[in-house]
């Protein structure tokens, strides 16, 4: 199973020298990815703009969007920017896709919460497919809409399904998952997984669900008081009462924890884990890598 690194864009505080840092030390470390998720009505750094610099000072590791919410971007200018990016990592972008959960995320974008969100995201996948393999999308133009990436056909494509009949359209078009899990729970991982492969096959997919997943993790003599705090001011969204009430559900605050945590997602065939930090001090990437090694 591979691990990857997400870096710390939900954490306040965030400048040049920290991206860049924690970009350099993921590359050089034991960790197969370096991941990002979107927000937008939140005091996090752009997804794109971020994996970009990253990208351009990284060398190995795959950059991944872990959660482009699809139906709040144009999809044409969301491929042309997706295309760009794996120009700029040499062909290392794996792209997340889901459709969000925040109202509030929707509303600063100017985009109708309402509506079909799986069949508006799955629309945009389409179309995007057609420009990274040269399609003439704009009529009367000569040229095609470019940079095509440098992954032929364009980049694997995850989406951040649980619901079982999320992972059974997901079977039709994606490349695999890219799911979340509080806890993590295993019993919520193993349904997921049981579901997509079952799916994969009902839908005569030739190879396999790529199956990933992510959780929250938090290290060190205040680790616990650091999870709980990220998680109040990055749930808070839901109410404070919720937030708190979900914390202590989230219980990989030690190293013991977390290694259990992830030798039993290897049990369960996970192919990849892209954890989560929830402090931006550049250390905690040697911490992690001291573990897992």
């Amino acid at each position: 199973m591979k691990i990857g690194l997400n870096l710390p864009v939900m954490v306040p505080g965030l400048d040049r020298r920290t991206i860049l840092e924690w970009a350099r030390r993921i590359d050089a470390g034991p960790f197969s990815s370096l991941c990002a998720g979107e927000r937008i009505n939140f005091p996090n750094p752009e997804i794109l703009v971020t994996l970009s610099a990253a990208a351009a000072v990284t060398e190995r590791v795959k950059i991944v969007p872990t959660v482009m919410i699809a139906p709040l971007h144009p999809p044409v200018l969301l491929a042309k920017r997706i295309a760009t990016l794996d120009a700029i990592s040499a062909g290392r972008v794996v792209l997340g896709v889901g459709v969000g959960a925040r109202r509030d995320d929707y509303a600063a974008a100017g985009v109708p919460f309402e509506g079909n969100k799986l069949k508006r995201m799955e629309s945009a996948v389409a179309l995007m497919r057609r420009v990274w393999k040269g399609e003439h999308i704009v009529d009367g133009t000569d040229r095609p809409t470019e940079p095509r990436p440098l992954q032929p056909g364009g980049p694997e494509i995850l989406v951040g399904a649980l619901a079982a009949a999320s992972i059974q359209r997901a079977a039709r078009w994606s490349d695999g998952l890219n799911g979340f899990s509080f806890g993590p729970s295993m019993a919520e991982v193993e349904l997921a997984w049981q579901t997509a492969r079952k799916a994969w096959t009902e839908a005569g997919r030739s190879t396999a669900p790529r199956l990933s997943t992510g959780f929250w993790y938090a290290l060190g003599k205040n680790a616990r008081q650091q999870l709980d705090e990220y998680l109040q001011r990055y749930l808070g969204f839901l109410g404070n009462d919720v937030a708190q009430a979900l914390a202590p559900s989230v219980q990989t605050t030690s190293a013991p924890v977390l290694r259990e945590r992830l030798r039993q997602l290897a049990d369960l065939g996970t192919d990849e884990v892209m954890l989560v930090p929830t402090t931006a001090d550049p250390e905690e990437v040697s911490r992690l890598a001291d573990l897992i090694s």
